[in-house]
């Protein structure tokens, strides 16, 4: 047996998240599909970020075990021809046996996009979350330094979370203004579950006024989901980036 890992780009907006569901269409599924299809093998695929509906990726990390003899760096060609077009390898290799996306230290960066503008634009609407309200970026970025660092994110982190630990360290936390469109990069160790989108609406509402960004010292320290803002949509969340250490 080898394990060979797969780099998978991946449009979310017709899939129900990464992980697998009964009877719903997800990215695991139809990598676990076209594995057992290509290798005539029972193929379970283990992924380093469950991304959540609606969210996209452009170097999510996926493992599997499997006897055949294909190299590994060709399975990014096999797989091409056989996953449907919103999903693609974009390279894969042969890696120890004992290795684990999950198990190992790294960092994730993730993007939020906001078409900020008069009217909505149908070409964006799958990749960045419209308002017409404007945002005041300055505001935003005074925001945004205050989660730099190691804290305890149980406010950012949704109340359905099984996570052991809430404490996590961001860091890289910026918020730039290109063309009509706010980007916010967030770099961390690990996120919590729909913690990107819930920092990404509570730095909205500092941008619209309706906090002042000194009150994230306060979000941060109360330690409870209901005192930050609101988990903003899922479409203008993508992967951008994965850096094993």
């Amino acid at each position: 047996m080898k394990r060979v890992m797969l780099v998978v780009a991946y449009d979310g907006s017709a899939c129900h998240g990464w992980q697998l569901q009964p009877g719903k269409r997800t990215v695991e599924s139809e990598l676990n599909y076209a594995l057992s299809e290509l290798l005539k093998e029972e193929i379970q695929v283990t992924g380093a970020s469950r991304t959540d509906s609606g969210v996209h990726a452009l170097c999510n990390v996926a493992v599997f075990d499997t006897a055949s003899r294909i190299p590994g760096e060709k399975f990014s060609y096999a797989l091409n021809q056989r996953l449907p077009e919103d999903i693609r390898i974009q390279s894969s290799r042969e890696v120890a046996p004992d290795f684990h996306p999950r198990h190992c230290d790294s960092r994730k960066t993730y993007e939020y996009r906001i078409l900020n503008r008069e009217f909505p634009l149908p070409t964006r609407r799958l990749y960045a979350y419209f308002t017409y309200t404007p945002l005041d970026v300055e505001k935003m970025k005074r925001a945004a330094a205050f989660l730099v660092g190691e804290h305890d994110f149980a406010s950012f982190c949704s109340v359905s979370s099984s996570a052991v630990s809430t404490v996590r360290r961001i860091y890289e936390l910026t918020v730039e203004k290109e063309g009509d469109e706010i980007v916010i990069r967030v770099c961390g160790s690990g996120f919590l579950y729909n913690m990107v989108r819930i920092i990404a609406g509570t730095l909205m509402e500092a941008g619209r006024g309706s906090r002042s960004p000194e009150e994230m010292a306060d979000i941060l320290a109360a330690k409870n989901r209901c005192a930050a803002g609101p988990t903003a949509p899922a479409c203008g969340l993508t992967l951008v980036k994965y850096e094993f250490l």
